[in-house]
């Protein structure tokens, strides 16, 4: 009996270890979001506070994660991950502590949320720079989506989770909860090896890394559409992740118990539907090519937001969120699947990180504003105008710059790749030369220089992927 495409990385011991110990991860994690969002809407009721207790824990990705990146093309990926989940689980600690002592405000439990955002930024690109190393390359693509499939069903699971421990427990129990679920992924790494980076030449900084990562996303056309595609995507869409907790408030009326409850719930149906997706997305992708998926799920995500705008009642709302999270979880992998194969070897851990550094600029920029227009005019219109404003932006992109959705097909791999090595050697030199200035500090500017500018020949017409090993 054949085994679906999506299953089969579990086929390599390795990833199925990692795998599995990322999902016990990942439940204590989602445990810990729904917490802390119910937890400060309880104490708040001021949607405002949602968003920035969501954005606490994604912003550092913007500006860390480029570093990450470059430092995980330099050292050691296993022992550094490894270090990262544990101060992870030492602040998810304090974070207990806090809050049973009572001891705690929405700026402490914020502030306790960003430094664990930091450490995460910083130890994610060491992770998934690993993916390549754990499967052979034609099982990357289920890798990934796999990936994304124990992330939302850690979704699944930890919400509903949620729900039963803090209202049967207590905030503090679902976070000590979340610190010991982190020591899983510890285990699982005692049992793991990968090759360490080559570092026999001289480390030219942290800085000299990141320009030329930059310079070599920007060199090939499916990484670049994939940075833009996902800035249009979390910046517009995504952000009712952020806000669950606090269109849950909408639904029902009480304390954060009650909130907690409602959050919960819709949490996990989104969960529940971005599994399935991730599980569809190798045969869609088989089926139809990368770049149908991805155009259709992008308009598919803003009309799947109208009905959960409109929904009167939580049970309403379960069932448009759920495919919502289905259709996201497609655009996302698809994306990030495109930047796992297109990279090349030397930049990966860059590449990678650049790609989430990008969404995670634009997400938490989103999410506050979507709060600040929720705080005057509701929940439901906000949302309603984010699935328009989606929809909008994705059909002008089309027309004005139909290259970036042809990037993402596999038969222009064979149409632009004419010289990869020389274009390989120009992205190395840049190390040397120290040309564009691109700063950890990456904003707007950073994704306008991975874009580049067709007027001033940003965009490299005939430059195909450097390496796809």
């Amino acid at each position: 009996m054949a085994v679906p495409a999506a299953l089969r990385p579990l086929r390599h011991k390795r990833y199925a270890l990692i795998w599995t110990a990322g999902l016990v991860s990942n439940i204590g994690t989602w445990l810990q979001t729904v917490a802390v969002g119910s937890l400060v809407t309880g104490l708040t009721s001021n949607p405002i506070w949602t968003a920035v207790a969501y954005v606490a824990g994604f912003l550092p990705m913007s500006v860390l994660s480029p570093i990450g990146g470059a430092l995980a093309d330099r050292f050691d990926r296993r022992r550094c991950t490894v270090a990262g989940v544990l101060i992870e689980a030492m602040l998810a600690g304090a974070l207990a502590v806090l809050v049973a002592t009572g001891r705690t405000s929405p700026v402490v439990i914020n502030l306790l949320v960003f430094v664990a955002g930091c450490v995460s930024a910083l130890r994610m690109p060491f992770q998934q720079a690993m993916l390549p190393d754990l499967v052979p390359p034609e099982d990357l693509v289920g890798a990934v989506s796999l990936g994304s499939a124990q992330w939302n069903l850690g979704r699944v699971v930890g919400p509903a989770f949620a729900g039963i421990v803090i209202v049967a427990g207590s905030f503090s129990l679902a976070f000590t909860l979340n610190a010991i679920s982190f020591l899983a992924v510890v285990l699982a790494f005692v049992f793991v090896r990968v090759p360490s980076p080559t570092t026999d030449e001289e480390w030219p900084g942290v800085i000299a890394q990141m320009k030329a990562g930059a310079r070599a996303v920007r060199a090939e056309p499916g990484c670049r559409s994939a940075m833009v595609l996902v800035a249009v995507a979390a910046g517009i869409g995504a952000p009712f992740m952020a806000l669950i907790a606090a269109m849950a408030d909408e639904f029902v009326d009480g304390g954060p118990k009650r909130i907690a409850a409602a959050t919960g719930a819709l949490t996990t149906a989104q969960g529940f539907g971005s599994v399935v997706g991730a599980l569809m997305l190798p045969s869609l992708v088989n089926r139809f090519g990368r770049q149908r998926v991805i155009f259709g799920s992008i308009l598919a995500m803003g009309a799947s937001l109208v009905p959960y705008a409109l929904a009167p009642t939580v049970a309403a709302a379960v069932p448009g969120l759920a495919v919502t999270g289905g259709i996201y979880i497609c655009v996302l992998s698809g994306l990030s699947a495109i930047v796992q194969l297109r990279a090349p070897t030397e930049f990966r851990g860059r590449a990678i990180s650049l790609f989430w550094s990008v969404m995670s600029i634009v997400f938490p920029i989103g999410a506050f504003v979507q709060g600040v227009i929720a705080r005057n005019a509701g929940m439901r219109a906000t949302t309603l105008l984010s699935a328009g404003m989606l929809v909008v932006v994705t059909l002008v992109l089309r027309a004005l710059r139909p290259r970036t959705f042809e990037a993402l097909d596999d038969r222009l791999e064979l149409e632009e790749v004419e010289e990869p090595e020389r274009l390989v050697a120009e992205v190395e030199s840049l190390v040397a030369e120290g040309d564009s200035p691109v700063t950890p500090h990456l904003g707007v500017g950073l994704l306008h220089a991975m874009v580049g500018d067709e007027e001033e020949g940003g965009v490299v017409e005939d430059a195909g992927p450097l390496d796809r090993r």
